[in-house]
């Protein structure tokens, strides 16, 4: 009885995993055909997505980046609301505010307007120009999903997922993200100049008076469906491993020394936890069921490039964290 149960259960698992692989890449389909050159850039933004996580994507600008959340939020299926991030950006003016009203009988009542983080996808434009008060406030809807106000609660939509920008050049008036908010980001995306091809695709396709235009592949509820299915995916012993040797050796005091030296404070295990939960979702994306070390590797660097930090003199010597976590991969079996 017990064996036919199991059978049925995993033939019930693999039925939901090709009808997510088809959805996956109907959906990644979609997204390139508007977004050219960021093949790398997209699979990390839908790696984040169906990990049921936030990214913060750091480009200057000019590169898509708000074409790319625009489109995901089509594709996917998702209600999409944009937030331009700047000094005077009040906490009210993303969660909301109660405002008194006065009823026909003359009684008066406050009433809570929802703000726009009351939607399923939200991007946060230029975050790092937001005062330490309004970034705190957006921090608590980030983990715990919900919002206070006036001492309520009011639960988010689900999915909920927030995909900041942040331009790494003008720094001048800005306000930088403290760790507590940069952990909560479950990747770092940096989004690059295109190739020459890809920009000479650009050229071509976007200054013309027809576009291509993105198409729903997926809806809402099939991706909560495709974000539970990459929970259960198996995850081999080598894999884990490879991820505790990974996190583990970018800590000052645990790893090889040698490395060690240059590094001024490493990941947590909330890293440990968003690497598990992203190369499961990267296997998911490349059409496999299970993660291999290749995906620990792959996304290693934008996972915890902004969970740690260089020392003074690293810094000085040109090192970067990027240089210095590739380097622990490579050393991975």
């Amino acid at each position: 009885m017990a064996e036919t149960i199991t059978a049925s259960f995993e033939a019930a698992m693999e039925r939901s995993a090709e009808a997510a692989l088809e959805r996956i890449a109907a959906a990644r389909a979609s997204i390139e055909q508007v977004i050219f050159g960021q093949s790398e850039v997209v699979e990390q933004a839908l790696v984040t997505l169906l990990s049921g996580g936030h990214g913060l994507l750091v480009g200057v600008p000019g590169l898509a980046k708000t074409k790319l959340v625009e489109t995901l939020g089509v594709v996917l299926g998702l209600n999409a609301r944009r937030v331009q991030f700047t000094p005077d950006l009040m906490p009210a003016d993303i969660l909301g505010s109660e405002v008194l009203e006065e009823a026909a009988d003359r009684r008066r009542s406050f009433r809570f307007v929802q703000g726009p983080i009351f939607t399923q996808l939200l991007m946060a434009d230029e975050i790092n120009r937001a005062s330490p008060r309004t970034q705190s406030a957006l921090l608590q809807a980030m983990q715990e999903y919900h919002v206070s106000v006036a001492g309520e609660r009011h639960d988010l939509p689900r999915p909920f997922h927030v995909l900041a920008t942040q331009n790494p050049l003008e720094q001048e008036g800005t306000y930088p993200l403290p760790e507590a908010q940069l952990d909560r980001f479950l990747m770092q995306i940096d989004v690059g100049y295109p190739d020459r091809a890809a920009e000479r695709r650009i050229l071509i396709e976007t200054t013309g008076d027809v576009q291509a235009e993105a198409k729903r592949a997926i809806s809402a509820d099939e991706l909560m469906a495709t974000q539970r299915l990459v929970r259960r995916l198996p995850i081999g012993e080598s894999v884990v491993e490879a991820i505790l040797d990974v996190v583990r050796s970018a800590r000052p005091g645990e790893g090889d020394p040698s490395v060690t030296q240059h590094i001024a404070w490493g990941p947590g295990p909330r890293a440990a936890q968003a690497l598990m939960l992203a190369t499961r979702a990267r296997a998911l994306l490349s059409g496999r069921l299970s993660p291999s070390i290749d995906d620990v590797a792959a996304l290693a660097v934008p996972v915890l490039k902004h969970r740690m930090a260089l020392t003074f003199s690293a810094r000085a010597e040109g090192a970067t964290v990027s240089a210095l976590v590739t380097m622990l991969t490579e050393r991975l079996g």
